[in-house]
Order: structure tokens, then sequence, then C-alpha cells
């Protein structure tokens, strides 16, 4: 039998990492109440210290609440369910970006900030894929985007400098129907997509502008929107908080 690999977490972490699970599993339902301090003490073999800062953890993530006097009650997840297709499309005639008409669908309201518009030198994954050689550059387009003005998504995307020369692109301005209705506009439509997913810690500043509360990990996309001869044309870098999102593949016609 292989040996058993410890835990090197503080005893906090293990504790709310636990507790955590079963919060955005649904298996402690909204509105239940956690076992008392004592009682937490008693089950992992700690002191008061230890569980007060595992909750604090949780309480910083919006995953409990204390009520004076009452105890500490389950909030229920903070996890929103976001399908990555929704975001592909052009959007109709005179209608606003896919991130904010789906963000009304939820009555949330969704915006954007454009952190940086520039031509830079892209990451090896992204210059692999747009065919890039050593030193060549492409269109940047760095945004913050958010959900009732909280930070939720923080998107780099890259394009082939041939096809954003001259365009909107290049300007730091939002643009009307987001960049898949310019791009489609431009004869480039976006047939499909490839998305990888992957969870990390954040870096820095993932922290800062996404204001993460400690412990929290990211979900990474890495997504690849195709045109026409399956040319790569748009290549994103997106970052979620890992306990906010859920992301939702559907395959089949019956789904």
């Amino acid at each position: 039998m292989p040996k058993q690999h410890p835990d090197p977490r503080p005893q906090h972490r293990q504790i709310a990492a636990e507790m955590r699970a079963l919060i955005l599993s649904g298996d402690m339902a909204p509105e239940s109440r956690l076992p008392s301090v004592r009682e937490l003490m008693e089950t992992h073999g700690v002191v008061n210290q230890t569980v007060q800062r595992a909750l604090k953890l949780l309480k910083d993530e919006g995953l409990i609440s204390g009520k004076a006097g009452a105890g500490v009650f389950v909030r229920g997840t903070t996890q929103q369910v976001i399908d990555p297709t929704s975001y592909m499309a052009p959007a109709e005639e005179g209608a606003a970006y896919s991130w904010i008409t789906e963000a009304a669908n939820r009555q949330q309201r969704g915006s954007s900030e454009i952190i940086d518009v520039s031509e830079v030198a892209p990451p090896v994954q992204a210059a692999e894929v747009l065919g890039l050689q050593t030193g060549e550059s492409a269109l940047m387009r760095y945004q913050l985007l958010l959900l009732d003005d909280e930070p939720a998504e923080l998107v780099h995307s890259y394009y082939p400098v041939d096809i954003a020369q001259g365009t909107a692109l290049m300007h730091r301005r939002r643009i009307r129907g987001g960049t898949p209705t310019l791009l489609a506009d431009l004869g480039y439509p976006p047939l499909g997509k490839l998305d990888l997913v992957s969870a990390r810690p954040p870096t820095p500043e993932e922290v800062t502008r996404l204001e993460l509360p400690e412990d929290a990990a990211v979900l990474r996309t890495f997504r690849v929107v195709y045109t026409t001869g399956r040319r790569p044309l748009e290549v994103s870098v997106m970052i979620k908080a890992g306990h906010l999102y859920e992301v939702l593949y559907r395959q089949g016609e019956a789904l």
C-alpha cells in the first residue's frame, strides 16, 4: 500500500478546506448552523484560536456568517455557473457584449474596465498558437470584467496584428457588441474554440485586482478561437476566482 502523503498546510487551513468542500457541494445546506467552536475544537483536536482562524477564512470568502447570540451559519455556495459558449457568438444587432447581456439574464449588472491595449510579445503559449516567431508581437487587450461593480474576471486577449491593425481593437475603449461582433463584421467570424481549464494559486496582481481572500485559488482558462480555415483568431487567458465560479460545458442535443 502506498505511503500516505500528509497534508502540509496549517491546521486552520485544513479545517477550512474540509468545511469549504461541504458548503460548495451543498452537503452543508444554506442557513444550516455550524457546529459550535467547542465542538469543532473537539472534533479536530485543536485550540480555540485555530478554529477561529478557520472560520475567518470562510467568512472572508462569504461562505458563512455569524449571528449574534445564535451561532455561525452557512450562507450557501458563492459559486455562479458560467457557460463559456455563451460568450463566443457575435451579439445580435444593436445588442451589448454578451458579458453584459448574460449578466442581465441573471439579474446582475455586467461591466468592464480596459486596463491596457498595446502591441506586445505574447506569452509563449499564446505565441505558439498564433504562429509567431521570437520577437514578433500581437495586439493585447487586457481588461477586468465586473458583476454588480465587483471584480469577477481578468482577461488578456491576443490578436494577430494584421487583423487588428487599423480597427477598433487598437483603441483603448469598449467595443460595441464586443470583439466577437467586430471580428465577424471584419470577415473573421468565430467558428470554433478550444478551452484548456486549470486551477492554481493566484499571482499578487490577481489577488489585488480580483480582491481575492486568503487561501483562494483561481480558475485559469486558456482559450483559442478559430475562424475560417481553422486560423487562430483570438487567444485569451481568463482568470476567475475559484471559490466564486463553476464552469459548465454541455454536450449532446438533449442537454
